[in-house]
């Protein structure tokens, strides 16, 4: 690795920095604390680090403390742990100050963990991504040694989705003249979800395409060595026309099987435990099986609507337990209190958070007669069961209160479900 390169990549992002348009996002940094952070690619990570480098230039700090290496760049092709001290070098070699560094996708390199415990142990200030949920792992979490502190980074909040459009919802909750906006807004949020950068294009469906075939490629099949590409991707297809219905690996494979391309079990297993990794799914256990079952009959959910919409015709149902599951998700991953599953035994429950004892109904529509009728029913005869001190059916867009058998069950039109989840 040359040394004169490393050095033109720093002062180039040095000056990326004061190019950069912030729209900042609801987070609070620790003053003196390491940071790693994790999630799916475009999910807006590279931003925080901006931001706080932003902050801390506000502060005080001199744009030139701010190292920041992306290894997303293709210039660091075939960087390894071994060239990482290099970094150091190239920046002493350029300013006499102790600088505070940014390290981009650094999953890129293998072993990356104990440069970085270096880094923490001789009292750097140090921010790291990654699109790699391993980074988490409890190997690199040892190795690191509490040193950092871990984030996950997710797309837009609906909230966020309307800031980044100019749309500040009022404290009270009430749209007003707003109204016609936000609908707007939900409608493009629901369909083609929440990633920053989507929201500068106009052919949405195209540019999820293009961050799908990454993922996959560079994320999934390249750092896995799979080498059933066609039953990786037909096995994400069949998944995502499935989201409503728990999916156990071997009825996964058969589906996929009927359609003639061979698979097992145990190759479905391996290729979702890999795009969890990648961060582009994660699962939610059924909470009336036994244990054995939770962890082999799952229903599994897309990070992002938009990569899910790509794969869907006729897709309002699917999109919203799925939005639905991903707000719940983060949420679950913010406060371990909220850990969330679904029903599915005597009745079906889209999801149940226990520690509230809250049940919550994911349905595009109650019009229907036999609709309403399944999901107010199910609510009723859990809530018989176990007993609900919260039940809600999400809906796209209507808003009632039923109240039936000592129960009060909570119509709410998603827009407003997403607000209230992200106070």
């Amino acid at each position: 690795m040359n040394i004169e390169l490393l050095k033109e990549i720093i002062i180039e992002n040095q000056e990326l920095l004061s190019q950069i348009s912030l729209i900042k996002r609801r987070f609070t940094f620790e003053a003196q604390a390491r940071y790693v952070f994790v999630g799916i690619r475009q999910a807006g990570k590279s931003y925080l680090l901006y931001q706080r480098a932003d902050a801390l230039i506000e502060e005080g700090h001199l744009q030139e403390e701010m190292l920041f290496i992306n290894f997303d760049d293709e210039r660091l092709l075939g960087f390894r742990a071994e060239d990482l001290d290099m970094i150091l070098q190239a920046y002493s070699s350029l300013f006499p100050y102790r600088p505070i560094l940014f390290l981009d996708e650094i999953q890129n390199i293998e072993g990356w963990e104990h440069f970085a415990r270096r880094l923490a142990n001789s009292k750097y200030q140090v921010y790291i991504t990654g699109s790699n949920a391993k980074m988490l792992s409890r190997d690199i979490a040892t190795t690191l040694g509490h040193r950092f502190l871990e984030q996950r980074v997710f797309p837009f909040s609906f909230k966020e989705f309307l800031k980044a459009n100019g749309v500040e919802i009022p404290a009270h909750g009430i749209f007003g003249q707003l109204k016609g906006t936000v609908d707007r807004l939900l409608l493009s949020y629901f369909q083609w979800g929440g990633f920053p950068e989507l929201t500068l294009f106009t052919d949405k469906r195209k540019w999820l395409n293009q961050l799908f075939e990454k993922i996959i490629l560079a994320d999934i099949i390249q750092r896995n060595g799979v080498r059933n590409e066609y039953g990786l991707r037909l096995t994400l297809r069949r998944l995502a026309e499935n989201i409503k219905t728990p999916t156990s690996y071997n009825r996964l494979a058969n589906i996929v099987r009927a359609a003639g391309v061979s698979t097992t079990a145990t190759s479905v297993m391996d290729y979702l435990a890999m795009c969890k990794e990648s961060c582009l799914l994660f699962d939610v256990e059924n909470f009336a099986s036994k244990f054995a079952e939770r962890v082999s009959v799952k229903k599994h959910y897309f990070t992002d609507n938009g990569l899910l919409n790509i794969f869907l015709t006729n897709s309002e149902t699917t999109l919203l337990e799925n939005i639905c599951a991903i707000t719940l998700y983060k949420r679950s991953v913010e406060n371990q209190d909220e850990k969330f599953y679904y029903y599915n035994k005597e009745w079906e429950i889209d999801f149940y958070i226990p520690e509230l004892k809250k049940g919550i109904q994911a349905s595009y529509s109650l019009a229907d007669t036999s609709t309403y009728e399944r999901e107010t029913r199910a609510l009723i005869e859990f809530h018989k069961k176990y007993g609900l001190k919260e039940a809600v059916i999400v809906t796209y867009s209507e808003m009632d209160t039923i109240t039936a058998d000592d129960l009060t069950i909570h119509v709410v039109p998603l827009a407003k479900w997403l607000l209230s989840y992200e106070q």
